[in-house]
Formats: C-alpha cells, structure tokens, sequence
C-alpha cells in the first residue's frame, strides 16, 4: 500500500471521566506542553461515568492554545447534523481554527434506543450519515445563496439559513469498517478513523485502503485527498509506527493516554523518532 506523502501527527486520546473531570483537562493541558498535535475524546452520551464530549471539547478549547480538537467518534444518531454543523462551527471559530469533525454511523444501538435516539440497520445508518454530512457541508457553505434544502429518507432541511462558516476548512472524518462505509469515506470524507483493536490486524487497513482508493478513483477523487487516521490502543514501538505510516499510508496516530508520563513517552520519545524514520525512507 502507498504512503501518502501526508505530514504525521500524534495524538493524545483522553478518557472524559466524569469523577475525574479536573485530571481530564490537565492531561490535555500536558498533552498540549508536551507538543501533541491533536487530543480526542471518545463520545458516548449513554454513558453515565463520561463527560458530555461537546461540552469537554469546548472546555479544553478555552484551556488551550495550539492543539487541534476532535471527537473520537460522534455518534450520528444522537447528534442531529444541522446542530452538528453549528456546533462545530462555532467551536472552530472559537478555537481559532482548531476543530476537526469525526463522525460514526452508530453502535451501541440499545444505548442509544434508551436515549430516545433512533434504532438504524447497517445499510440505513450509512445512507443517514452520508445525507447528514450533506447537510453539514451545505449549512457550512456561506458562500452559496439561499438556504439549505436537503429531503433525505432520515434527515430533512427546508430552507436553514447558512452559517456560520467555520474558522477554517474542518476535515470531516469517518470511523468506517464495513465496505459502504468505506466507499461513503471515499466519496464524500477528508479522513479514515478505524482503531487497530478492532480491525485485529494491520493487514485490514491495506483492505480498507483499496476499497477506499478505488472509490475514491471512480468518483473522481485522488486517494491522496483521504487521510489516514488510526487509533493505536496499545502503546507500539517507533519502527512499528512507521511501518504503519510507509506501508499503510496512516499519517495520524491516535494513543490512549493515561498519564502524564506516557504522554510525554508518546509524543516527545516516540514520535521524533517515527517522524525521522519516515523522513529517512521518503527521501
């Protein structure tokens, strides 16, 4: 599989745990100090221990500077996308340009039927996020007059008013593992998102990878233009990573942090040395 030529990022996935909400942001804050580029938190409304994830984002968008901000994953059925859309918006604005959207079609789909959220089949949760993500771009395009209008089998829109537009051009990325999940990636996403725990394998990131380049291919997209994002789970050595990045063409790596010492590991030990053996082989 190809490298992308993609610049690499590491970032620090925090658990939002509720009882331990003041620990939460100060790790974020060491995650920032330490250099990380990105931190994520993992959204799960239906679950009581966790902080609200919108609300921990905007939180550590005030406590920080520099570091981009991403869910990790929203789940669509519990996050209307014209609520989505504003909400990111203005998060970004209100960042300086620092947020990036990662979308699920959903899971869990007891928790999420005790909420009040709708129960989806596989194919329906994939044709909801693919009309959710029109939606999000349109209401995002202020450029275009007129108000958004959008008659989808699961979301509809009659007339909403643009805006705001964000800060800057938000990267829409999707966790994605069955193949209509992956072609919708391809055709209307900025970024693929799995977690290596559950693809079990790396060799299943070089299957999602062809599925997504030929899609991206025959809907006139460059493969280039998709990136490749992975949650590690496991800490992995540097030479592991960078396979990873040249063989399989990941340029974002996502470690579930749990402390200030393994921050500090990840993002100053481990990744220099990723990014200079990348650099070595690129050269």
């Amino acid at each position: 599989m190809p490298d992308y030529g993609h610049d690499l990022l590491f970032a620090a996935n925090i658990i939002p745990s509720a009882p331990d909400a003041d620990a939460v942001v100060r790790l974020a804050q060491t995650a920032e100090r330490a250099g990380a580029d990105l931190i994520t938190f993992q959204d799960h409304p239906y679950q009581p221990a966790f902080l609200d994830t919108w609300t921990l984002l905007s939180y550590v968008a005030a406590a920080t500077s520099s570091v981009r901000l991403a869910g990790n994953v929203h789940p669509l059925p519990l996050r209307p996308p014209a609520v989505l859309a504003q909400s990111a918006a203005s998060l970004d604005l209100l960042s300086g340009g620092r947020f990036e959207l990662a979308l699920g079609a959903g899971a869990f789909w007891d928790a999420i039927e005790a909420m009040g959220g709708p129960r989806r089949t596989a194919g329906d949760s994939v044709t909801a996020l693919e009309e959710a993500i029109q939606i999000i771009r349109a209401l995002w395009d202020t450029g275009t007059p007129g108000g958004v209008h959008v008659d989808g089998r699961h979301y509809q829109v009659r007339g909403a008013h643009r805006g705001p537009r964000p800060a800057h051009d938000i990267g829409i990325w999707l966790g994605a593992y069955g193949p209509r999940m992956l072609r919708l990636t391809a055709r209307v996403a900025d970024g693929w998102l799995p977690s290596l725990p559950r693809l079990g394998t790396p060799a299943r990131l070089a299957e999602g990878n062809a599925v997504i380049d030929e899609a991206a291919e025959a809907a006139g997209r460059s493969p280039g233009q998709i990136r490749r994002l992975l949650n590690l789970g496991d800490e992995l050595p540097a030479e592991s990573i960078a396979d990873l990045a040249l063989t399989y063409g990941v340029s974002v790596f996502t470690l579930m942090v749990h402390s200030p010492s393994q921050i500090q590991r990840f993002v100053r030990e481990v990744a220099p040395a990723v990014r200079e053996l990348v650099a070595k082989e690129r050269a």
